[in-house]
């Protein structure tokens, strides 16, 4: 994705200070109602693991984290945490979470292999959450149920940002469309996976695909996924592998699909060695996380990450991330964006 700069581009909101106090609005008023929907208690993160232990996310497994030597555990290394999806799995077990319950946190991550345009910045900050289920929630229709709990979450929040700002007027559908990776392949055989993205969700507005990280038909992957946390290669009711998925939404000020979350079923023991195995890498199964997974004591659980600026630029119809988080950007992006209206922080 380049830069796009929407033409006639304007802060519906009138100032960078009206701006803040919206940011601080969206972000209290929809952890508050994620926690109300998934039962989720707060809890303090980690920004660095330590490395080797298996715990960081390797996301699509390409992205190189941030690494550092700590001087007094004797340079023992260190690096930045991507997201803490495995994490959170540990926490809820050292917490003992019942089933039905789980925890969310504020997850602050450094992704330097990002690149950088209107939604990706190297500095990701997300609320991270788990919920602890039962073995036989493992389907399609739990997955699809925690789905529509969180879209109602968000549209909770968009409908209480209208009364406080009335500039920003509603767009949400009442009910968010399911669809899965290879449905969209087989009905778009001719687009790229974000071509497909772009024509069903300008259609239904708001859209989980399912099975994203697995082989499709053609052979390709709609996009990658670690092999270590979602649960991408399980047939589930539907005859489709995967319980996995995103959620994305219509940015009526880029005119494109948006993502803010990712999210799914994690893997088992079974899942997780055959994902392993399927890229090649029986190697982690010796890591203190993996082990704990193959060894039964860690729980069931459905977990994911929702981007804080992601959704404050979506719901306060922003069209660069840059006017919700203050990070870095290259000069000549930076002269774009105000040459067009678009303020970075």
């Amino acid at each position: 994705m380049s830069l796009i700069l929407p033409p006639d581009y304007r802060n519906l909101l009138g100032s960078v200070e009206q701006t803040e106090k919206a940011i601080k609005s969206v972000k209290d008023m929809f952890q508050e109602n994620l926690s109300a929907q998934l039962a989720l208690l707060r809890v303090t993160a980690p920004m660095v693991v330590l490395s080797g232990t298996g715990i960081n996310d390797d996301l699509n497994g390409v992205e190189r984290p941030v690494r550092f030597p700590i001087r007094s555990m004797a340079e023992a290394p260190a690096e930045v945490v991507h997201s803490l999806a495995k994490w959170k799995r540990l926490k809820l077990a050292d917490l003992g979470i019942a089933p039905g319950r789980g925890i969310y946190t504020d997850m602050n991550a450094l992704r330097p292999d990002e690149d950088l345009d209107n939604l990706h910045s190297i500095y990701v900050d997300q609320w991270d959450w788990e919920q602890v289920i039962r073995p036989e929630d493992r389907t399609l229709a739990f997955l699809k149920k925690t789905v529509r709990r969180i879209y109602e979450a968000i549209k909770v929040t968009e409908n209480k940002l209208y009364v406080e700002f009335p500039a920003i007027v509603p767009e949400l559908p009442e009910e968010i469309f399911f669809i899965h990776s290879e449905e969209l392949l087989r009905r778009y055989p001719d687009l790229s996976p974000k071509e497909r993205e772009n024509r069903i969700v300008q259609e239904h507005k708001a859209v989980f695909v399912i099975g994203i990280g697995g082989r499709l038909s053609d052979g390709s992957v709609h996009d990658g996924r670690a092999a270590d946390y979602d649960d991408w290669s399980t047939e589930n009711e539907e005859g489709y592998q995967g319980l996995n998925g995103d959620i994305l939404l219509w940015d009526n000020v880029l005119q494109m699909a948006f993502e803010v979350s990712s999210m799914g079923i994690r893997v088992d023991a079974e899942a997780l060695r055959r994902q392993l195995a399927l890229r090649g890498q029986q190697w982690k199964e010796e890591l203190y996380f993996h082990r704990r997974l193959l060894g039964g004591s860690l729980p069931y659980t459905i977990g994911g990450g929702i981007g804080q600026s992601r959704l404050c630029m979506f719901l306060l119809r922003k069209a660069h991330i840059g006017e919700i988080q203050s990070a870095i950007w290259p000069d000549d992006m930076r002269a774009a964006c105000h040459q067009a209206g678009i303020e970075l922080v």
